[in-house]
């Protein structure tokens, strides 16, 4: 697995990541659990990225893969869900990072975010002021951000934070040319989630709220075909974006995840096809239903 450079936080990280939100569903099996998350070390994922938010996932991480901290870097979200906190305060971000740290078994956390967290909040500092201080006292390694539109803008140019979250792919270009630039910049890391766009190519009518409706309305408006699979074609790009250190993806089944791993073997898109994509959406982008 090609790795890269984690903006300027000193550790690297895999071309791939894993999104551990799927392993958080209460329906899935324990053993099933187990078998994954262990899978996914195997096959050198060595990053792994969870929140609070995403059910039994950081308590899973803790039970089943703690003993292998060694073999992957750490990545959760905070500010909200604290029993007895208010949600987005200075108390709820410490606390938030305690029970992390308890729950996962670890005596670190590489990168810890503030998950969708308003402008409004950011501007107060207060949330910033909390995860510095869990830095400084070395239960943090980066400091991050993970949002979209205006707020990502906000985070940026805040120079406050090691690193970034957002939404990258072909049907989600925007960032590419906005905030990306901008953030690498400054050296923060970038974390690419929902690298293909949430397989919109799974439904052969529209879906109708699965995460994919928005995608799947704008792959059939900007219709692209290069003789390859669409899994392949979104992958490649998003992965081999100028600025993505990383690009998370979630499945609880270990055959997709190897396959995404022989995929990136083939490197990235020539220029002429990324040009003709990027080309696409902005013909396309004033007729987008609305924002992701």
């Amino acid at each position: 697995m090609q790795k890269r450079n984690f903006g300027l936080t000193g550790f690297d990280v895999p071309a791939i990541g894993y999104g551990a939100g799927a392993v958080g569903d209460g329906r899935l099996e324990e053993k099933q659990a187990e078998r994954v998350l262990n899978q996914v070390l195997d096959l050198g994922i060595g990053f792994i990225d969870t929140a609070k938010g995403y059910g039994l996932s950081e308590q899973r991480i803790g039970q089943y893969i703690s003993h292998r901290r060694d073999e992957f870097k750490l990545s959760t979200k905070v500010g909200y869900g604290v029993e007895g906190q208010q949600d987005w305060t200075y108390d709820c971000i410490i606390t938030g990072v305690e029970q992390a740290l308890t729950t996962m078994k670890t005596d670190f956390l590489d990168v810890v975010h503030l998950h969708s967290c308003p402008t409004s909040v950011l501007q107060d500092g207060q949330v910033i002021d909390a995860l510095d201080q869990a830095k400084q006292q070395g239960k943090i390694k980066a400091i991050a951000y993970s949002g979209e539109n205006e707020d990502l803008q906000y985070a940026v140019s805040s120079n406050r934070f090691d690193s970034i979250m957002a939404s990258l792919n072909f049907c989600d270009q925007r960032i590419i040319h906005n905030q990306l630039p901008e953030a690498k910049q400054q050296g923060l890391g970038m974390i690419a989630k929902r690298p293909i766009a949430n397989a919109p190519w799974r439904f052969n009518s529209q879906p109708n709220d699965d995460y994919a409706e928005e995608y799947w309305l704008r792959r059939k408006k900007m219709a692209l075909e290069f003789g390859m699979s669409e899994l392949e074609l979104a992958l490649r790009f998003t992965v081999f974006t100028y600025g993505v250190d990383t690009a998370i993806v979630g499945s609880v089944n270990i055959a997709h995840l190897q396959k995404n791993i022989e995929i990136i073997k083939a490197g990235p898109l020539s220029q002429e096809i990324v040009q003709y994509i990027y080309a696409r959406f902005r013909e396309c982008d004033d007729h987008w239903i609305g924002q992701i």
